[in-house]
């Protein structure tokens, strides 16, 4: 029986944490924004106020531009730069393209549902180079439903013609990913790539690519 994979983007596909340090990088280079012995102090603030990407940017830039008295760029330059500029940063977490061109090729229909801003987050995917594999690509803003809400999770197995409890959901965020689609009828896999840290709320875990089809098959003996 052909199954249903759905994934989260931000910190489960895309590697999100490492590509956001390598864009500020770039950034604070290009625009020469502070001294280079304060580069990494710029680096640093920009991570903790960004806050996992629950904070907009035009909220971060405004803060850092007081914080380091910046008065050559104005926070409409430097969020321009942003959305068009983070996407060339993007990559993958270790293993997720050939792990996910071995699921399409076996059949899986696949899927991503992502919290965020429209088409700023289409292009942070289409940047990984797997489009080609999913049949449904949903970001928040484009269709007015965010995760957790279970409206979002049950559109999108539709438009890839399942029902909820014949889908797999694999996320990285507890509330939004992993309860939201639980909560919709799916089956769960919490991702992150720290050992250390685990989930008793997800069907399974995993922290690595190599360990996902594995926590697949377990799965599809629960599901209906």
């Amino acid at each position: 029986m052909q199954k249903a994979i759905l994934f989260d983007l931000d910190q489960t596909l895309l590697d999100r944490n490492t590509s956001l340090i390598k864009f500020v990088e770039w950034q604070v280079n290009f625009f020469q924004l502070v001294s280079q012995e304060n580069k990494q102090a710029f680096i640093t603030r920009f991570i903790e106020l960004d806050d996992n990407g629950s904070v907009w940017k035009d909220v971060v830039y405004s803060q850092l531009l007081e914080d380091f008295n910046i008065k050559t760029f104005n926070v409409e330059s430097l969020l321009g730069s942003y959305i068009n500029d983070f996407n060339k940063f993007c990559r993958p977490f270790e293993k997720v393209p050939e792990t996910i061109q071995k699921l399409y090729n076996k059949g899986y229909k696949l899927g991503l549902i992502s919290n965020g801003k429209s088409p700023f987050q289409e292009n942070n995917f289409y940047a990984l180079g797997l489009k080609e594999f999913f049949s449904t690509i949903i970001v928040s803003e484009a269709i007015g439903l965010r995760k957790p809400d279970i409206q979002i999770f049950e559109h999108a197995c539709k438009e890839l013609g399942f029902i909820p409890n014949e889908c797999i959901f694999v996320g990285d965020n507890l509330k939004a990913d992993i309860e939201g689609a639980n909560k919709a009828g799916m089956k769960t896999i919490f991702f992150h790539p720290d050992p250390s840290i685990n989930s008793s709320l997800a069907d399974e875990k995993i922290h690595h690519y190599d360990q996902l089809e594995t926590a697949i098959n377990t799965l599809e003996n629960f599901i209906l």
